[in-house]
């Protein structure tokens, strides 16, 4: 929101340049005055910085909601925290999705904008060697994917969402070896360290095993 109303501004800012210089552009005694290229310019020019964040933004959402509507099974939305939302945002989650009046989960998430950071940031690299934090926001996306298809246990959501962290990292570009290393390393580095309420019935035979081709155990 604030980039949308700072590029408003930038952009207003030029034209309001602009039509000044047209409206006085001569003088009483004839005199064209020069273009004002200066401001016009450096106007513009911080109009297209709060536009490439925004392009790239939109572009991140899109990879994102591509990928978590493919590990649905159908169309969701996601969408990340912006800086100002952040600001003002004391929660410890790191993404949600709101439940309807009838206690479904919507078709639609929230990622905070850190985690949000870390997946833009792991979209961009090679994937070979992804942070604990990008590993946990990839995490993240299946974890709230999981919860948009319906399931509302925490314990269920995060198994579910664990079998198919390797899924969610190929449909976000990853190699299936990638993907299948970068879901292990959350299987034996997070997973062990989560709160009580999110673990339990997750293995090889257990209660939320859904027997998928690309467990990490």
């Amino acid at each position: 929101m604030l980039l949308s109303l700072s590029l408003i501004g930038f952009l207003a800012l030029a034209a309001s340049i602009v039509v000044r210089w047209m409206l006085r552009r001569v003088d009483s005694l004839g005199r064209i005055a020069p273009f004002p290229a200066i401001s016009v310019s450096l106007s513009l020019a911080l109009a297209l910085g709060c536009a490439v964040p925004m392009l790239v933004d939109a572009w991140v959402e899109h990879r994102l909601e591509g990928a978590a509507s493919r590990i649905a099974g159908g169309p969701v939305q996601v969408h990340c925290q912006g800086f100002g939302q952040a600001y003002v945002d004391a929660g410890a989650e790191l993404g949600y999705v709101a439940w309807g009046p009838d206690g479904v989960p919507e078709r639609e998430t929230l990622l905070k904008f850190e985690p949000c950071g870390d997946l833009r940031a792991w979209l961009w690299s090679t994937k070979q060697s992804p942070s604990l934090d990008q590993v946990v926001a990839v995490h993240v996306l299946t974890h709230e994917t999981m919860h948009m298809v319906g399931i509302t246990n925490e314990a269920q959501t995060e198994c579910a969402a664990v079998q198919r962290d390797a899924q969610m990292a190929v449909a976000l570009g990853a190699s299936p070896a990638e993907a299948q290393a970068l879901a292990l390393r959350y299987w034996t580095e997070v997973y062990p360290r989560m709160p009580e309420g999110y673990v339990g019935g997750c293995g090889p035979g257990a209660q939320y095993d859904e027997a998928v081709p690309t467990p990490p155990w």
